[in-house]
């Protein structure tokens, strides 16, 4: 958009083909500086908010917030042709994203695929210094019907024992969270458990 518009100009071709682009004069880097990178660290800001929502969310068990967020983080972000593969390896699309939102949290452990009872929990979270523990089961709802799958996901933690990593380590209170997605939306479910 800036290089059609003609805030950015080409100066040339490398290579293997990739455009390089120049900032034309000392007028349009002045727009460049006072309003272009304004409204990046905006967007850079509203998406760190954004984030940051969604990690407390996990923390404190309120799945209605996770669900808003990270709806309208999807709505903001995915095409819905990113999920253009296998019905099967769709779910691997969203534990990917998830991945990233909760990677970035300092202090938590977060472990994808983990072995714990009698199969791999997709994301398991151990929270910094304290006595609580996140399972995360995602899946992909091919009809649309993100209750069934979310249901089917929390039978999954409990009936596969994903939980059993986390009692070992001493871990008090466990938060186990279905996800279900489909396209841009999810909706998420909540089991707490306490020893």
């Amino acid at each position: 958009v800036l290089f059609t518009t003609g805030y950015l100009t080409q100066a040339g071709v490398s290579a293997d083909g990739i455009y390089k682009l120049v900032i034309p004069n000392k007028e349009i880097r002045e727009v460049f500086v006072l309003k272009i990178q304004e409204w990046f660290k905006t967007v850079v800001d509203s998406n760190q908010a954004s984030t940051e929502k969604i990690n407390q969310g996990f923390l404190v068990g309120n799945s209605e917030a996770i669900q808003q967020e990270l709806t309208m983080f999807l709505t903001e972000t995915i095409s819905i042709l990113d999920t253009k593969a296998r019905d099967e390896q769709k779910e691997n699309f969203y534990h990917g994203i998830l991945l990233g939102i909760l990677k970035n949290y300092s202090g938590w452990a977060v472990k994808s695929n983990r072995e714990s009872g009698d199969g791999f929990s997709d994301i398991m979270i151990q929270v910094g210094d304290s006595e609580v523990g996140i399972v995360i089961e995602v899946k992909y709802a091919n009809d649309g019907n993100l209750e069934a799958e979310c249901k089917k996901a929390l039978k999954q933690i409990d009936d596969t024992g994903y939980a059993e990593a986390l009692h070992q380590d001493g871990i008090c209170k466990i938060l186990k969270y279905a996800i279900a997605c489909y396209k841009k939306t999810c909706k998420i479910m909540l089991e707490a458990e306490k020893c």
